[in-house]
This record gives structure tokens, C-alpha cells and sequence, in this order.
């Protein structure tokens, strides 16, 4: 893409900015517009860089006067000024999708409702300590414009929202990992299921009979997706619940990965817990295997990997009693994996800024497992109305303190407490990372 255009980059956070860099560095007018607050460290990387901005609005005649638009995947179809923008055909793409234009390094993209995070930073992990020069981008790590001004990498390993992939067009994977769909964000989707599923498997366009597509085999949703679709790419299908036909599988607590070479290793040795781990971890090892890491180094990284910060995170053990810091979790299934994985009696904290939760799944699982909730949030009668039959022990905490310390005299020696919201944060936090980051400061001054 050599012709120069005037390039508008709605959104200044880490894909804005590294969008910005890289128009910038390959020779493109660029002007950024941010209709909040610019954080302190972009702003300074936006001047010393000699890039023209502005915050707390969009000037209408600069942002409509672009050839190009890259949008932040946080703005919706529904803001006024996209809407001027789709009046007007200006063509509106995702980073990742401008960042693609620049780089002809191998693409490993992992989407799905739950688990992406701990399943794109474990093939980092695998690929880094299997030799390869590896990089995160999309919704972890750096932005992957940042990252391709320079290409250094080898592979990409990059994790993608629907957000990101509703403005992806002819980029494509060389790997893609789907490893769920469940309802989620069904706001920016009309409320319409299935066109938050098409927006998954956007991650296969493009794709061709020399690509991979791994995907969860016991997710019904992804199951029915794929009877209804031609897919050119290569399948290889994992599951937790059966093995013919599968490329990955579990049988007598044995992980098996069938493809470049075999590969077996007790669920046992596994760094992480839980059957939603299992299935992690076979995604995760089947890249290993299709690119080729030789398999004392895979079996290394699946029994060394640490998750990422503020996902089922050990934070500490204070007399006896152990605190997991789940403030990730955000949604009912994410919570439902959480606790499914517990095997002790655990008090656990929830709440927060209801997304139209259902919480009857999550039921067996609580009567099974909870022996006591703390409310984390401003409004709590939906949360106290779902248990009240199921729970015998029912308390409302207004910070993360107050959380924690409540937790604590519920909880006796070798109990866990498990932060684990299934809400967005809003209410009482800035963010997921704010909660979580409140959660262990409260637990360390215990």
C-alpha cells in the first residue's frame, strides 16, 4: 500500500496510538481523535512524535474529510460520528486490520467468549520457550501496528475481540483458535445471538486449504456454526469429552495431541486447574505442535505457565485460608469455569454492574461449592434474589476491603475465597484490573 492517504484514527488508547506510529512511520497524513481523555503516557508519545491530535471531541470536518478511518474497538456502530462516517462511505477498518498491510509474518489469532487471555499468553509462552521469536499483540501486549513498525517478530500471537474482528476485511490467520462462544456483549449485537457468533468466525476469512482452524469440539454453539459453513481451512478439533476425530483430546487424565507428532502428558502436570484449563491447554498445544516445538519443550511450558494477572491468580494463603483473585471474570460462564474448578469450600464475592446476567447455571455449582457470598457492588438484588435459596449466608460489601475482611470471618482454615464477579466493575471501580489490584491490596493487609 504505497499511495499516501489522510488517515483519521478514532480512539488514543494503545491500538490508536501504535495505529498512529505506524501510519506515521509509513508515510501517511495522520490526525488522531480521542472524544475522551488522553492518558498522560500516550499524550507524551503522541507529541514527541511530532502527531497531531485532539481530545474531548471529534471535529467533525477534520474526521469526515479522511480517505481512511481506524477505529478504536471500544467506539460502537451506534455513535453518531460512525454513523456520518457510513453515510459518507469512508472505508472504517480495526488496527489489526491496517497493522496486517505491513507485515508478512505468521498470524496466530485466538478469539472466543472465554479463556482467549489464558489461551493466547500460554502459545506465547510455548512459542518463546521453544525458540521461536515470538510477540502478543491485540487485546494483550502491545498494539500490533506498535509492533509491526519494525517486524522483528517471527510470529504473531495475537488475541482478538468481536469488537476488533467486525473491522477486519482481508486480513488473515495463519492459525486461528476459537475456544467458545457463549452470549456476551449482546448489547453491541442488537441482541441478536447469532450475529455475535458470526462476528466470532470472522477469525477463519480469508483462510486457505494451508491454514489451521482449532476449535472447541464440545461447544454446541461452535459445533452447529461449523455444519452451516464451508471452511477452506484445515480442522483440528480438541475436546475434554471425546476422541474420535479429535486432534487433541483427554483420555484416562492423559492430554494427547495427534498431528505433526504425538504428544501425551498427565492432566496432573498441567500448571493450571480446572476442565476450561484442559481445554487451554489443548488449543495451546496444538499450535505447539503445528509449528513444530519439539515436545519435552511443550510439556515444559504447559507445567510452567503462570496466568495472566487478574484470572484465577493465587494471590495468597493467610491462615489457611487461600484467596483467588478471578476479577476477570466478568460474565456468568467466565464464573461458572471459576468455580467448577474449586475443590474446597469457598466464599465467594460477586457483583458489580449487571450485563443481563441469567445466574441459573451457576446454581448446582453453588450449592455445591459456596458456602457463603459477599456482594460486591451498588445494586445487589438480583445477585441476593438468584442464591437466597441456595446460600445460607448472604452479605452486601461497598469496597474491596470491606469485601475481603467480611470474607475472612467467613471463611475458615483450608477454605478458599474466590473473587470472581461475573459483572463489569463500573459501579465502584475503573476498571476489571482496578478491582482486582483493590481485592489483593485489601488480602495483604490482612
Amino acid at each position: 500500500m504505497s499511495t499516501k492517504q489522510n488517515i483519521v484514527i478514532l480512539g488514543a488508547g494503545e491500538s490508536g496510538v501504535g495505529a498512529a506510529l505506524l501510519a506515521k512511520a509509513k508515510g501517511h497524513a495522520v490526525f488522531l481523535s480521542d472524544f475522551g481523555k488522553i492518558k498522560p503516557s500516550y499524550r507524551k508519545e503522541l507529541e514527541e512524535n511530532a502527531l497531531e491530535y485532539e481530545e474531548g471531541k471529534h471535529t467533525e470536518d477534520r474526521v469526515l474529510a479522511a480517505d481512511l478511518i481506524i477505529k478504536s474497538p471500544g467506539i460502537p456502530d451506534k455513535a453518531s460520528i460512525i454513523k456520518k462516517l457510513k453515510e459518507k462511505k469512508i472505508p472504517i477498518i480495526s488496527e489489526i486490520e491496517f497493522a496486517s498491510r505491513y507485515t508478512t509474518k505468521k498470524m496466530v489469532c485466538i478469539t472466543g467468549s472465554n479463556g482467549k487471555t489464558t489461551t493466547t499468553m500460554w502459545i506465547h509462552h510455548i512459542l518463546k520457550n521453544g525458540g521461536k521469536k515470538a510477540e502478543l499483540a491485540g487485546n494483550v501486549g502491545k498494539s500490533l501496528a506498535r509492533l509491526v513498525i519494525d517486524d522483528e517478530a517471527e510470529v504473531y500471537v495475537i488475541e482478538l475481540s468481536s469488537f476488533q474482528l467486525d473491522d477486519m476485511y482481508d486480513f488473515k490467520a495463519d492459525i486461528a483458535v476459537l475456544t467458545n462462544i457463549t452470549p456476551d456483549h449482546l448489547d453491541r449485537y442488537n441482541y441478536e445471538m447469532q450475529n455475535y457468533v458470526d462476528s466470532k468466525f470472522r477469525v477463519i476469512q480469508n483462510m486457505t486449504k494451508n491454514d489451521w482452524f482449532i476449535y472447541n469440539a464440545d461447544d454446541p454453539i461452535i459445533l452447529t456454526e461449523i455444519q452451516k459453513r464451508t471452511i477452506a481451512a484445515n480442522l483440528a478439533p480438541f475436546s475434554i469429552e471425546k476422541t474420535e476425530g479429535m486432534v487433541g483430546f483427554l483420555n484416562n487424565n492423559q492430554i494427547n495431541i495427534n498431528l505433526k507428532s504425538e504428544f501425551t502428558m498427565s492432566i496432573h502436570d498441567l500448571s493450571l486447574k480446572g476442565k476450561h484449563n484442559a481445554q487451554n491447554s489443548l488449543a495451546s498445544g496444538i499450535v505447539g505442535n503445528l509449528l513444530e516445538i519439539r515436545n519435552e519443550s511443550l510439556r515444559e511450558s504447559l507445567s510452567d505457565f503462570k496466568n495472566v494477572e487478574h484470572r484465577l491468580e493465587f494471590v495468597a494463603k493467610v491462615n489457611g485460608i487461600e484467596f483467588i483473585n478471578d476479577s476477570k471474570a466478568t460474565n456468568v460462564n467466565s464464573v461458572w469455569y471459576a468455580l467448577e474448578s474449586m475443590e474446597k469450600p469457598t466464599v465467594w464475592i460477586v457483583g458489580g454492574v449487571d450485563k443481563g446476567n441469567d445466574y441459573e447455571s451457576l446454581l448446582p455449582l453453588v450449592k455445591d461449592k459456596v458456602k457463603a457470598i459477599v456482594c460486591l457492588g451498588k445494586d445487589n438484588a438480583k445477585i441476593k434474589e438468584a442464591f437466597s435459596g441456595a446460600v445460607d449466608v448472604i452479605a452486601e460489601a461497598g469496597s474491596a476491603y470491606e469485601a475481603v475482611a467480611l470474607s475472612y470471618t467467613f471463611a475458615k482454615k483450608d477454605d478458599v475465597v474466590l473473587l470472581s464477579p461475573a459483572c463489569a466493575s463500573f459501579d465502584l471501580f475503573e476498571n476489571y484490573e482496578d478491582r482486582g489490584k483493590q481485592f489483593k491490596a485489601a488480602v495483604r493487609a490482612l
